[in-house]
C-alpha cells in the first residue's frame, strides 16, 4: 500500500485545480512534499484518477527503453516524461538513464516480477509516435508542461504564499508573449474573464503608489519609532491631506509597524518622602519653566556602565539639560542642575523641580542649589514611579526607539548617540499631545503666538 491514500491525492489536486492554492502552500497544509503535490497534478491531468491509485509490479526492459527514447526524441525532462508514461517517481527516469548510459540495454533488466504493463504500452495507452496526429498532441502536451512549470515558478519567486487573483493574473501577464494564454489560464485557474479584469486594474496602477513611497520615506527617517498615528501627522505637516486609517491600511500592506514596545509601570504605596509630593501627578504646565522633572538611568554595554541624568520641562516635554558619566556620582546630578539653572538666567522664572527619592536628590548640596536659585523641590513617594511617570516614559522612549535599536562598540559611540538623540527628541520628533509638533517647535509657535 502506498504512503498516501487516493483520497487524499484526489484531495490535493482539486484544490490545486481550483485555484485554492499553489503547491507549495498546499503541500504545507496536506503535510506532502511539494513534488509530490507537482506529479499528483500531471498525472491526473494526463491520466485521470487511475493516476492517482496504487500500482503494482515491474517495468519491463522494453518499456524502459520505449521511456528513455521518448525522452531524448522529444527532449523532455524526467518529470515529463514520467507524467506522459505515468511513473509515478519521476526519479526512476535518472536511475534508467544512469544505468542505460554505464552499463547498456542488460544493466536496465531487473529481477523477474508481474510485468506491469505490455512493452510499447504505457498504462494510459499514450498515441502512437511514429503517427504525425501523435507527435502533435505530444508537443502540445510539452509545451502545456512547461507553461505550467513557468507559471508555477513565476508564482513562487512572486509570493511565498497563497497566491491572490491579482498576482496569478500578474504572473500570466508575464508568461503571456512566450505561450498561449488558454494553456496559462488552466494552469492559473483563471477564468478569461477574471483574468481580463484583473489585467485591467494592474494597468491602471496603484493610487497609492506616491502615498506609500511618502510614508515609507517618514518610517525609515525616524527609523522605525513612529507608528501610523505620528506618520500621519508628519505628512499632513508636509502638506498631504490623508486619513490616518489610510495610513494604518497602507502600512500593514508595507508590513511597516512601528518597532517600540509597549511601556508598563509598577506602583508601591511608600514612606512619606523628606519632602512631599507637590507635583501630585499633575504633568501638564501652562508655561515654560514652571515645572521640571528629573531622574536617573543606567545603560549596560558589555559590561561597562554608562549613567544619565536629564531634566525636563513639563511644558512641552523639551529634555532642559542633561548629564552622562560612568559612574553614579553626585556630580551627575550636580553638573545637570548647574546646566538646567544656566537656562534659567535672564529669565523669571523659578520651576517646581520634582524627583525621585534617590540619595542624590536629597544631598545637602543639591537642596542648597535650589534654595539660592529660588526653586521649590517635591519628591515622589518611595517606590512609587507612577509619581515621576512623565519622566520614566521618556527613558521607556529613549530605551524603545534607539537603546535597543541599536548596537554598541563601547561607552563612547553609547554617549554618541545619545546627544544625537536627545537632539532629534527635542527639535524633530512629534509629540501628538502637541498636536503634531516637536517640544521646540511647540515653544516656538507659543513665543511667537
Amino acid at each position: 500500500m502506498g504512503k498516501y491514500e487516493t483520497k487524499l491525492k484526489l484531495k490535493v489536486v482539486e484544490s490545486f485545480l481550483a485555484g485554492d492554492g499553489g503547491a507549495k502552500l498546499l503541500a504545507r497544509r496536506w503535510s506532502v512534499p511539494e513534488e509530490k503535490v507537482r506529479s499528483w497534478v500531471s498525472h491526473y491531468r494526463l491520466h485521470g484518477v487511475a493516476a492517482l491509485q496504487p500500482k503494482r509490479g515491474a517495468y519491463t526492459t522494453e518499456f524502459k527503453l520505449q521511456v528513455l527514447r521518448h525522452q531524448d526524441r522529444e527532449q523532455l525532462s524526467s518529470r515529463q516524461v514520467a507524467a506522459i508514461y505515468d511513473i509515478r517517481n519521476p526519479n526512476q527516469v535518472v536511475v534508467w538513464r544512469r544505468a542505460l548510459d554505464g552499463g547498456g540495454v542488460g544493466a536496465l533488466e531487473g529481477k523477474r516480477r508481474t510485468p506491469l504493463m505490455k512493452p510499447g504500452k504505457p498504462s494510459s495507452e499514450p498515441p502512437d509516435p511514429d503517427s504525425a496526429s501523435s507527435n502533435r498532441a505530444l508537443l502540445e502536451e510539452v509545451e502545456r508542461l512547461r507553461a505550467e512549470v513557468a507559471y508555477l515558478k513565476k508564482l513562487e519567486a512572486g509570493s511565498g504564499q497563497s497566491a491572490t487573483r491579482s498576482q496569478r493574473a500578474q504572473a500570466v501577464l508575464e508568461l503571456r508573449p512566450d505561450y498561449p494564454l488558454q494553456v496559462l489560464l488552466a494552469a492559473s485557474g483563471l477564468s478569461r474573464s477574471t483574468f481580463y479584469y484583473q489585467a485591467k486594474v494592474l494597468e491602471a496602477g496603484d493610487k497609492h503608489a506616491s502615498l506609500k513611497s511618502r510614508i515609507k520615506a517618514a518610517y525609515e527617517r525616524h527609523k522605525g519609532r513612529y507608528g501610523y498615528r505620528r506618520i500621519t501627522c508628519e505628512l499632513r505637516q508636509g502638506g498631504q491631506t490623508v486619513n490616518h486609517k489610510t495610513v494604518q491600511r497602507l502600512m500593514n500592506s508595507l508590513g511597516l509597524k512601528s518597532l517600540v514596545r509597549p511601556k508598563r509601570y509598577r506602583s508601591y504605596q511608600g514612606e512619606l518622602a523628606p519632602s512631599p509630593n507637590l507635583l501630585a501627578r499633575q504633568f501638564s504646565a501652562a508655561r515654560p519653566n514652571e515645572k521640571w522633572v528629573t531622574d536617573v538611568t543606567e545603560f549596560n554595554v558589555r559590561g561597562a556602565k554608562l549613567y544619565l541624568s536629564p531634566v525636563m520641562d513639563l511644558y512641552n516635554g523639551e529634555i532642559v539639560a542633561f548629564e552622562m558619566q560612568e559612574r553614579p556620582l553626585y556630580s551627575l546630578v550636580g553638573n545637570m542642575l548647574k546646566k538646567a539653572l544656566s537656562k534659567l538666567q535672564g529669565r523669571r522664572a523659578a520651576p517646581l523641580l520634582h524627583s525621585d527619592q534617590g540619595w542624590h536628590y536629597q544631598m545637602p548640596a543639591y537642596r542648597k542649589q535650589l534654595s539660592e536659585q529660588g526653586l521649590t523641590q517635591s519628591m515622589s513617594r518611595k517606590g512609587n514611579c507612577l509619581d515621576n511617570a512623565a519622566m520614566e516614559s521618556f527613558f521607556a522612549t529613549l530605551k524603545s526607539e534607539f537603546f535597543y535599536l541599536n548596537k554598541f562598540v563601547d561607552i563612547a559611540a553609547l554617549k554618541s548617540g545619545l546627544r544625537r538623540y536627545v537632539r532629534y527628541y527635542n527639535h524633530q520628533r512629534i509629540r501628538l499631545k502637541l498636536n503634531g509638533s516637536s517640544p521646540v517647535q511647540y515653544w516656538l509657535r507659543a513665543v511667537n503666538a
